[in-house]
């Protein structure tokens, strides 16, 4: 429809308006409306309300708008959900929950038992792990796919991509396995990315061994789950990604940080890549 409207003329010689909107199947009204700029009293309000937002939904990203809708009555805001679920959607927000296939298997694809039940990483490349996660943009979402070392909680490679395909899982991949190291076993979803014979020949290539999330036990990949929570939480809450190219270039900032900079508490405070690096011993029982 945007397209269409777009094709108009206004002014040509020989078509009215009225003639084009007939021709091109476009409303008349929605051509000649001019929405009616909000009063200024009226800007300040909703930009203290989307203030507000962004907080509530820095401390609970899981809240939908019915609930910070509640949220803010409760901190004495005269609103309605309608109107909380038009900010929300203008400001990007929106709440946090497992999403419909995100990752579907494929049930042509072969899959692989679970190898980890009990097992605890006790040196770097022992397990590599990888899993997919979404990213709100302004207009929809992209895809993260990261490789990690369970050891150190290294992210040793990671990729961004508007479509969820095994591309860009491959590529992270590769990526990883560039530095010239890898894993005994490499762990996984059974989402289709994951069990494609791209990715798993490629895995089975290098002499390495392939273990799988069970069905419905997310618990399985624990350690990817804790990494998505804290790069939500300490990178991508924070900020508004103008689009995908501007998401990679902060999510690279924020991945050179995590391994160089940021102390882990579960590591004794110091870094992943000086664990990762054997700069310094865990200590062990």
């Amino acid at each position: 429809m945007a397209e269409r409207r777009a094709a108009l003329e206004p002014g040509h010689p020989g078509l009215s308006l009225r003639r084009q909107c007939r021709l091109l199947g476009v409303s008349r009204s929605g051509v000649y409306y001019r929405p009616e700029e909000p009063a200024p009293e009226q800007q300040a309000e909703e930009t203290l309300l989307k203030t507000r937002i962004f907080a509530i939904f820095a401390k609970a990203p899981v809240y939908g708008y019915r609930k910070v809708s509640g949220q803010l009555r409760r901190d004495g805001h005269v609103v309605n959900s309608k109107r909380v679920r038009r900010l929300m959607r203008e400001i990007g927000l929106a709440a946090i929950y497992p999403k419909r296939r995100l990752s579907a298997s494929n049930r042509q694809h072969r899959k692989y038992p679970h190898l980890l039940s009990g097992v605890e990483a006790t040196r770097p490349d022992q397990v590599w792990s990888t899993d997919i996660a979404y990213i709100r943009l302004p207009r929809g979402y992209c895809h993260l796919t990261a490789v990690m070392d369970w050891y150190s909680r290294l992210v040793l490679s990671w990729e961004v991509s508007p479509n969820l395909d095994a591309d860009f899982c491959l590529m992270a991949l590769e990526r990883a396995l560039a530095m010239g190291r890898k894993p005994e076993i490499f762990n996984s979803g059974q989402g289709s990315q994951f069990t494609s014979e791209s990715f798993t020949g490629r895995l089975r290539a290098a002499g390495i061994r392939i273990s799988m999330d069970g069905k419905g036990r997310c618990f399985d990949n624990v350690f990817s789950e804790r990494l998505w929570r804290t790069v939500k939480y300490e990178e991508v809450f924070l900020k508004e990604y103008e689009g995908l190219a501007d998401a990679r270039a902060e999510l690279g900032k924020f991945f050179a940080w995590y391994n160089e900079e940021r102390l882990h508490q579960h590591l004794g405070c110091v870094t992943p890549r000086e664990v990762y690096e054997g700069r310094v011993l865990l200590p062990t029982g």
